[in-house]
Formats: structure tokens, C-alpha cells, sequence
């Protein structure tokens, strides 16, 4: 079974800052999941869009993209 699409693509936002809680206001990933990014597997990646959108709800700087 072909996959078309072997990674998600990244949440990166070229805004690189991590906020106190080590997670980036750019793109809700930790400081760990960014540096991992590359070498995780699709469910992997899925998983941290997950966590990415529920930081994202959570946080004041809500963007409509």
C-alpha cells in the first residue's frame, strides 16, 4: 500500500520563539517536537498536530489560517 503523502506537512511559521513553557508561539510545537520533527513517523507528526491544535485553542494568540 503507497502512501502519497509520507509526512504531514510542518506547522512551522518562520516566527522560531519559544515561550517560557518551551513550546513556540509560532507554531504550538515544544522545543522537542520541533527538534524531532524530521525524523518521526506520519502517526507520530499527526499526534503532535494534535496537541499543536489544542495549544493553539488555548492560547491568546489565536490565528485564523
Amino acid at each position: 500500500m503507497s502512501q502519497h503523502r509520507p509526512q504531514v506537512k510542518s506547522p512551522c511559521v518562520n516566527v522560531c520563539l519559544l515561550d517560557d513553557n518551551d513550546v513556540c508561539v509560532g507554531c504550538y510545537r515544544t522545543g522537542k517536537e520541533i527538534s524531532q520533527w524530521g525524523s518521526m513517523n506520519k502517526v507520530s507528526q499527526q499526534a503532535v498536530m494534535k496537541k499543536v491544535r489544542e495549544r493553539e485553542a488555548k492560547s491568546q494568540f489565536v490565528s485564523h489560517h
